[in-house]
């Protein structure tokens, strides 16, 4: 098999699992440099990796450059990306600077592989959430058409990254002690709260930037802008994990039973829908998992052809590490 020299742009939550999901997934890895904004050494599973500053030149014969886009190395493709194609390296980017650009396919590899076909050298993940919830979605709009779908997340402290996941732990251990609740990753504590704000408002509209994402991916990797989309995003003081409820309204008539079926044949999927035995997805089951979890799949009478379920998927694997080393076997395959 032929093996690639790969790239991961920065090291805080995301590329640490890059690193290790290339090793656990056994990507044909023949070099693998890491990238930051300053040179050291990281140790990951007791294995040290020395980190390179990065710049345009340091992608000079490497095959795959995978940018984590989170806390540091957030806004590294925006600087060094199209660079790095010029190298000749297909860049994999988990940031938001370019998934609406239309020269860049925004790509879940189970639903939308063809948009590979046509990249330019640069192909963008889909926000953690909106990859959790179509997972779900897409193989309900193939068969029935989703006219409509609302969404509610309750969303992990690592999609902000390492230093929320500290903060959570300091949080729930000064609770414990009876002092105070120190916070900078958010504008309140997240111990024992939830937050019903993820991003920043741009607009009258009122939607965050994260609520906004939902709708216009959604509208892009599906191929269809008429499908209307609201969202409500939550933090929730859970470590990793996204969970969403999501509401659909079809086009046509769909029964449970068809539902679940389409589901469990979906690659990527596990269906887990029994609630008379406590059967259902939850973060703590998802997180460290390939695949995204989906049950408590119901009609919802309360529109035409409604119908309601709740999902879970690992952000940090399938909403972003995972997903693009996925598009980088796919290209490969």
């Amino acid at each position: 098999m032929k093996q690639y020299h790969c790239a991961v742009v920065g090291i805080g939550a995301v590329g640490t699992e890059m690193i290790r999901l290339l090793k656990q997934r056994k990507f044909p890895v023949k070099s693998l440099t890491i990238l930051a904004r300053s040179e050291r050494t990281e140790v990951i599973d007791g294995e040290s990796y020395p980190v390179k500053m990065a710049s345009a030149d340091a992608f000079k014969g490497m095959d795959f450059a995978f940018f984590a886009g989170t806390e540091g190395s957030k806004g590294a493709s925006q600087t060094l990306g199209w660079e790095a194609v010029k190298h000749g390296c297909v860049v994999i980017d988990n940031g938001d600077d370019f998934r609406m650009d239309p020269r860049v396919p925004l790509v879940i590899p189970e639903i939308n592989p063809d948009a590979l076909k046509q990249h330019q050298g640069f192909i963008a993940n889909p926000n953690c959430s909106t990859i959790i919830a179509l997972m779900a979605l897409a193989p309900l709009h193939r068969a029935a058409g989703i006219r409509r779908f609302v969404a509610s997340t309750y969303q992990a402290v690592s999609g902000t990254g390492s230093g929320a996941i500290r903060e959570l732990e300091n949080q729930v251990r000064d609770w414990v002690a009876g002092k105070p609740l120190q916070h900078e990753a958010y504008p309140h504590p997240i111990a024992f709260n939830v937050l019903p704000q993820i991003g920043s408002v741009k607009d009258d509209s009122g939607e965050t930037t994260e609520e906004s994402k939902m709708r216009r991916e959604t509208h892009k990797i599906l191929g269809d802008a008429s499908i209307r989309v609201t969202a409500t995003c939550v933090r929730v003081p859970v470590f990793n994990g996204h969970s969403e409820a999501l509401f659909v309204e079809l086009n046509r008539p769909l029964t449970v039973a068809r539902a679940r079926e389409i589901l469990a044949a979906t690659p990527g999927v596990k269906v887990m829908d029994d609630a008379s035995k406590a059967i259902y997805p939850m973060p703590v089951q998802a997180s460290g998992s390939y695949e995204v979890l989906v049950g408590r799949i119901r009609l919802d009478a309360s529109v035409d052809n409604g119908m309601a379920l709740f999902v879970a998927g690992d952000n940090i694997w399938k909403g972003a590490a995972q997903n693009a080393i996925q598009i980088a076997e796919t290209l490969i395959a």
